[in-house]
């Protein structure tokens, strides 16, 4: 006869086993818990996180020049887009400045799919941030982008220039519009006006100045090919001080027109020397489509900034709260 019908115990021991086995089952069986944002975008891997992309991306500078060496063999005798088959294997511009460097964090495309959205690293370090600031260069009516980044935060404040259009886009709604704040500029090397007081043109150092601003989170710059201008004039101060960019990453198209490939490579290098890394980026395929049978000339590129101490490569620093008995403990990360 089995043992555990000779002994009641037994018996008693396999019936509780079995209503745990139950109980536990059955909590793993409901709803999922709600996902819900973080409590602190405090993230102790983040040196080593960014060590490691820093390792990958110098790899690919290395990698760059030995390309350089095979179609050149110097910057000059490099075209942005081969005119035939020769030499082989086929290459463009673009396949010596891909988006190597590791986002540390999430990347989120923000903004409409298609033509209007730009893709960014990490916007749940600015999502409780209650000093983030972004900057829009570039409305054309469309700001789906823009849209997103209120949707995703608590408190990102956005200034949105464009000298070609009177407001933002419709997408902005409504009972967040005090976010927001238009002006019809434009970005430019230097401050300067048109006739009649109009297209008016600022640096963006002058127009952080006017805000009373000492930093950008998020910038987004979309204005035609004077993007080789204005940041340009931005970074020149900043590498002959040694001082760190004042945004923490950049969105951005570049427009290659008119533009050789020494030229290209000398001022996408100054954006490296600055600290700028792309961690994404996608051709302008609307653009190619619409001028079938020509190059690929347009492309649009995520940057972060891996100098100085932006958030998105630097905690917040922690601050104390009194305990009892007049103690200061560490207070929770925003």
């Amino acid at each position: 006869m089995a043992s555990w019908s000779r002994n009641p115990r037994y018996l008693a021991f396999i019936f509780l086993a079995i209503l745990a086995t139950l109980y536990l089952l059955g909590s793993f069986e409901g709803e999922a818990p709600p996902v819900t944002r973080n409590s602190s975008i405090e993230d102790h891997d983040l040196p080593n996180r960014l060590a490691r992309s820093n390792k990958i991306y110098n790899k690919l500078l290395l990698d760059r020049k030995e390309l350089i060496k095979k179609f050149g063999p110097t910057p000059n005798d490099v075209a942005l887009f081969p005119p035939n088959k020769d030499p082989w294997p086929a290459y463009t511009v673009w396949d010596f400045f891909p988006a190597a460097y590791n986002c540390p964090f999430e990347i989120q495309r923000l903004g409409a799919l298609g033509d209007g959205g730009k893709w960014v690293c990490g916007i749940t370090r600015v999502e409780t941030k209650p000093d983030c600031i972004v900057y829009s260069f570039g409305i054309n009516y469309e700001s789906s982008f823009e849209a997103e980044i209120l949707a995703n935060t608590d408190h990102c404040q956005i200034w949105g220039y464009d000298f070609s259009v009177t407001s933002f886009g419709p997408e902005i709604p409504r009972d967040q519009a005090h976010r927001t704040h238009f002006h019809p500029y434009g970005l430019a090397g230097t401050d300067k006006h048109g006739p009649d007081d109009v297209q008016k043109m600022y640096t963006i150092e002058s127009l952080m100045k006017m805000n009373g601003h000492t930093h950008i989170d998020i910038l987004k710059v979309d204005i035609e090919r004077y993007e080789f201008e204005t940041l340009s004039a931005l970074i020149k101060p900043y590498l002959s001080s040694g001082k760190p960019l004042p945004f923490g990453q950049l969105q951005l198209e570049i427009h290659l027109w008119h533009f050789s490939f020494a030229e290209f490579l000398t001022w996408w290098e100054s954006l490296e020397e600055a600290g700028l890394r792309p961690f994404f980026t996608e051709p302008n395929l609307v653009y190619q489509n619409y001028n079938r049978g020509g190059t690929t000339d347009l492309a649009e590129y995520s940057f972060i900034n891996i100098k100085g101490d932006n958030i998105f490569i630097k905690d917040p620093p922690r601050r104390e709260r009194p305990a009892e008995g007049g103690r200061h403990v560490p207070a929770p990360t925003i």
